[in-house]
């Protein structure tokens, strides 16, 4: 048991961590929580802590976890949040302390260089543009010296080229101990690395996808875990429903076809039934993405059923899988690529058997449609109970912490959400001076939110207060047809006026570079949608106003929603104040958390929706934003931009 003397210690203004960080400062939320924290782990505990923007819970949980000893998995709700843990804030804490803990990161197998697949491409040197091409070609130089394989130290191809898939396995490719570059593979180095390391950092989508599949490593490192520890906790919901979940892609259809037919045409090329039957699974599987329209949309199974081509498109692409899955199953024997394929197709046969089976009490059988590609899916309404499943067997501590998971300081969304009956909780509150340093405005006179003319509306309301901030803003909408409208609006108004203001919009170019032109121009305004509603730290003056165009509700014709809606009303509960009100409240705490980074940060959090002091609800929402002086005059805001106090 970790003492509290000793934490004290450690956190002290003239302790190792003071002496460790530049700019260090005592705050007496982080001590506690740090506190806390070492009690859930001494007592093999499940904790719930909630911490203001501030409080610095990776070192209120890092320092605890390290002086505790034994093995621990901690889970980010990102890479980039995992690269950081890993790069900075572990080696630092680490040092600070002491203390010879082993450290170890994990991701999944898709980020890390495959020297067979690596080697399968540059002989074939198919690649669909002179841009990808030299990409393969620095991915082959990068081969020959890093010592991890991991993608993300080779920060000059972007994430998003088409290089990667080619260079990279995924478990329905991977080869495994039939590979013949299985001795020098980098998946099975991090794994080994992993095992041997005291503190491994993980990320969500890792977690359950090995909690559930059984194949990244992460199961193997359980057993002899003594605490698992969740940040970015408040993700967790959603990322265990896709993975407790199932799907069949019309592009995994046409990834199976595709690979079937090049291994045929190596191992197998005197039997041409089988290049015959891969090239018949791609057409069908082209065909049902056709068959079932549309772009970008989530649609319930049932409404496919008043779609004539839906079922006759869909019996023939289960029909030529099937075909195919036996003639790969008769070669099999040929190498191991065909017996890989073999395995594949019969996977996705049983998938696809299940997602056309009658939809069992529980579930939701769903459709979502991109733009070449559509997934059938089916997902639980309710992962509480399989996760509680997942989390039994050897005792140990699991520590769940974010900035937002309760509604107010009450946490029954999140525990019955994620099945933590058992937990205990903690909510520390955030040590920026709110009061003095920000402003909450509602503005007065915006019309309903499902008016036509909101979106516009938002725009009109939000100008003047841009130009008195002088740009420093953020936009962030809860649609892109919303956030669409108001950037074109906010256009015409800079270019009527004659204003020099940088406008960006999401989806110009990546999120990363987005960011940088925002921070490095001080006075843009970059209007976006929901990937930029967390995850994104701007610091100082180049961001000083945050507007939110309305409540984040998901909308209600979403199929899961939908489905979760009617099953808590069947279970005579109220899915409004029990599900769909908690959860807009914990997505808003997000938005509203991107204003106030740092103590010296300075701002306006302007939230248009009206519904926020009309709707009885909304003080329940009112009450669980920072603690800033709240207006609702036009007035009282362009003063605060006005007075001569600077960030």
């Amino acid at each position: 048991m970790i003492s509290e003397a000793e934490l004290a210690a450690v956190f002290a203004q003239d302790g190792p961590l003071a002496r460790a960080v530049p700019g260090y400062r005592m705050r007496a939320q982080q001590v506690e929580m740090a506190r806390r924290i070492a009690q859930a782990l001494d007592a093999n505990e499940v904790l719930i802590a909630e911490a203001g923007t501030g409080t610095g819970k990776t070192f209120a949980y890092l320092v605890p976890a390290l002086l505790a000893g034994g093995k621990v998995i901690v889970s980010t709700g990102t890479k980039t949040l995992q690269d950081q843990l890993f790069g900075r804030d572990l080696p630092c804490v680490r040092a600070a302390l002491g203390v010879p803990v082993r450290i170890a990161l994990l991701k999944g197998r898709a980020n890390y260089l495959c020297h067979y697949h690596l080697a399968r491409t540059l002989a074939t040197g198919r690649m669909p543009s002179r841009e990808a091409a030299a990409h393969l070609r620095a991915i082959s130089r990068f081969a020959r010296v890093t010592r991890s394989g991991d993608r993300a130290e080779l920060a000059r191809v972007p994430e998003d080229s088409p290089a990667w898939p080619s260079v990279t396995s995924t478990r329905e490719n991977c080869l495994g101990q039939e590979c013949p570059h299985v001795k020098e593979c980098f998946v099975a180095a991090a794994r080994r690395e992993a095992m041997a390391a005291d503190v491994v950092v993980v990320n969500h989508h890792l977690f359950f996808a090995d909690v559930m599949l059984r194949d990244e490593g992460v199961a193997e490192l359980l057993p002899a875990c003594n605490a698992v520890i969740f940040d970015e906790a408040h993700q967790l919901a959603e990322t265990a429903a896709l993975f407790f979940g199932e799907s069949v892609s019309s592009a995994q259809l046409v990834d199976l076809a595709r690979d079937a037919r090049a291994q045929a045409a190596v191992h197998a090329a005197d039997f041409p039934q089988l290049q015959d039957a891969a090239r018949t699974l791609e057409t069908t599987a082209r065909e049902l993405r056709l068959a079932i329209g549309g772009e970008n949309a989530r649609l319930p199974a049932r409404q496919l059923d008043t779609n004539p081509a839906f079922g006759p498109a869909l019996d023939a692409a289960a029909s030529a899988l099937a075909e195919l899955g036996a003639l790969l199953e008769a070669q099999a024997e040929r190498g191991p690529e065909l017996a890989n394929c073999a395995r594949r197709a019969g996977e996705v046969a049983v998938r696809l058997a299940r997602w056309r089976a009658p939809e069992e009490e529980g579930w939701v059988r769903w459709v979502e449609v991109f733009t070449h590609a559509a997934a059938l899916n089916a997902t639980p309404l309710a992962v509480g109970e399989i996760f509680r499943r997942a989390r039994e067997g050897h005792p140990r501590a699991w520590i769940f912490t974010s900035a937002t998971l309760a509604v107010g300081e009450d946490f029954s969304h999140y525990r019955n959400e994620l099945g933590l009956d058992e937990a205990h909780t903690g909510c520390w509150g955030s040590p920026f001076d709110y009061g003095r340093r920000g402003v909450l405005y509602v503005p007065r006179g915006l019309p309903d939110p499902n008016a036509p003319e909101y979106a516009e509306a938002v725009a009109a309301a939000a100008w003047p207060v841009m130009r008195a901030s002088g740009g420093g803003a953020f936009i962030l909408c809860t649609s892109l047809r919303a956030m669409r409208r108001i950037h074109e609006w906010i256009g015409a108004r800079i270019g009527e006026e004659g204003i020099d203001l940088p406008l960006l919009l999401q989806g110009e170019s990546t999120k990363n570079e987005l960011l940088e032109r925002f921070r490095a121009a001080g006075d843009a305004v970059l209007v976006a949608s929901q990937s930029f509603w967390e995850g994104v730290d701007v610091r100082g003056r180049a961001l000083r106003l945050v507007v939110i165009d309305r409540l984040p509700f998901q909308p209600p014709d979403d199929p899961v929603l939908a489905a979760r809606i009617a099953h808590l009303r069947r279970s005579g509960r109220n899915p409004f104040l029990e599900f769909q009100l908690p959860r807009a409240v914990i997505n808003l705490k997000q938005g509203a958390g991107r204003l106030i980074r740092d103590e010296a940060d300075r701002g306006v959090l302007m939230i248009c929706d009206p519904r926020l002091v009309e709707k009885p609800y909304g003080s329940r929402i009112w009450r669980s934003l920072p603690p800033m002086r709240r207006t609702r005059e036009l007035e009282e805001v362009l003063g605060f931009f006005a007075t001569t106090e600077t960030v």
